[in-house]
């Protein structure tokens, strides 16, 4: 499913059935070693479908270990994303020098708990989820506002080694087309006078679910607006 909104050079892998044949490395199950049940199949489940895009990459399977604020840490070279929910999991990985940064987000296609919309969406945001969940109601998009904005999260962290809040990004949906738009209205990585950095992603509704992609391509000849702001300005 996940592999659908990613471009060819991601290696995406994922099932919506728990895996239970699944060595862990020793590292890894130390990470879980007191972890209840329902955490251990997710956990492991996810190593699955990371051993399997590492493969399809020609990679060697490593452990993937939890880093700065939970990131995965991926073997040098690569750059992924991992994402669970229930029914689901997911990872996406490529390759440094052509994807700089993965972002991927799955949720059910539920309503989000009260009050949680107000807290993770800007004025505008909260229109345009409200004009949609009256014209196309079969799309929780209030929960698909909260995947894009971990997909936005998840792609920049890495790429940046700052954080951002939920209100720093305001994003835009093209419904029709199935794609995004976040513009950052608080850049802690950017330099002095650096344009509005953006990205750009795609989503679903599929199988019960929402999923949200981000992939920053690789910058090979970076230009000097790019390099003042210190990573890709545009996906």
């Amino acid at each position: 499913m996940i592999e659908t909104l990613l471009p060819a050079e991601v290696a995406a892998v994922d099932t919506t059935v728990d895996r239970t044949d699944v060595t862990l490395f020793p590292a890894e199950e130390a990470q879980i070693a007191r972890a209840v049940e329902a955490r251990r199949r997710e956990f492991t489940t996810a190593r699955w479908c990371a051993r399997r895009a590492m493969a399809a990459l020609g990679q060697e399977a490593l452990p993937v270990l939890p880093g700065l604020r939970g990131a995965p840490k991926w073997a040098p070279g690569l750059v992924g994303s991992v994402t669970h929910c229930a029914g689901y999991r997911g990872a996406a990985l490529a390759r440094a020098g052509e994807i700089a940064a993965l972002g991927i987000d799955a949720e059910p296609n539920q309503p989000l708990p009260e009050g949680i919309l107000e807290s993770i969406g800007l004025p505008q945001e909260r229109s345009w989820v409200t004009r949609l969940l009256r014209t196309l109601p079969e799309v929780r998009w209030d929960r698909l506002l909260f995947s894009m904005k971990e997909a936005v999260y998840k792609a920049y962290f890495p790429l940046t080694g700052k954080t951002l809040e939920f209100e720093d990004a305001l994003l835009t949906v093209d419904a029709e087309r199935g794609t995004f738009r976040a513009a950052l209205l608080r850049d802690p990585a950017a330099g002095p006078g650096a344009p509005r950095r953006v990205l750009t992603g795609r989503f679903s509704a599929t199988g019960g679910l929402v999923l949200s992609a981000i992939a920053v391509p690789a910058v090979r000849h970076a230009t000097p607006a790019q390099t003042a702001a210190g990573a890709p300005l545009l996906v």
